[in-house]
């Protein structure tokens, strides 16, 4: 079982948004950089996540992203459905018919119920996950941010 990269990048940057508080903000050269990504790719899951109402951006010198909610707000469960989607979901079959219209296991398809059952156990961690959560147990595992960005508060203009 995979996640896709857009779930994986586009949960850290959100983790990166989440990382400089509620007073702060962050820019998208500075979570490429930090996150070793590109900027436009940053750029593409940064819009996503904005539409989604995640995140607000600011424009200007002192601009960049910050979250639209409190970090215990958001659920991870529902960042991943907004990137990417489930595991399975109810048109599952309909997608993997083979060269039929419809599948040949749709009536009693024992292969149904199991991926019904991974998406349960999933759904039981992630739907109860918050960024706050993940940014706690980081920090009690003595997370370590290889380069340092000075945080940047949207109240102060940016040198």
């Amino acid at each position: 079982m995979k996640f896709s990269a857009q779930e994986e990048y586009g949960l850290r940057c959100l983790l990166e948004i989440a990382r400089v508080g509620a007073d702060g903000s962050i820019t998208i050269p500075e979570i490429s950089r930090r996150e070793g990504l590109t900027e436009p790719y940053v750029a593409k899951l940064l819009m996503l996540l904005r539409k989604e109402g995640f995140i607000r951006s600011t424009r200007g010198q002192s601009g960049g992203y910050a979250l639209a909610s409190p970090a215990g707000s958001i659920v991870v469960g529902h960042v991943l459905s907004a990137l990417g989607g489930k595991l399975y979901e109810k048109d599952f079959c309909d997608k993997h018919t083979g060269q039929q219209q419809t599948c040949t296991h749709a009536e009693g398809c024992s292969i149904r119920s199991l991926w019904s059952r991974v998406q349960d156990a999933v759904d039981s961690v992630v739907q109860h996950v918050t960024l706050e959560q993940i940014l706690k147990e980081e920090a009690i595992a003595g997370y370590v941010q290889l380069q340092e960005s000075p945080r940047r508060s949207t109240n102060t203009p940016a040198l």
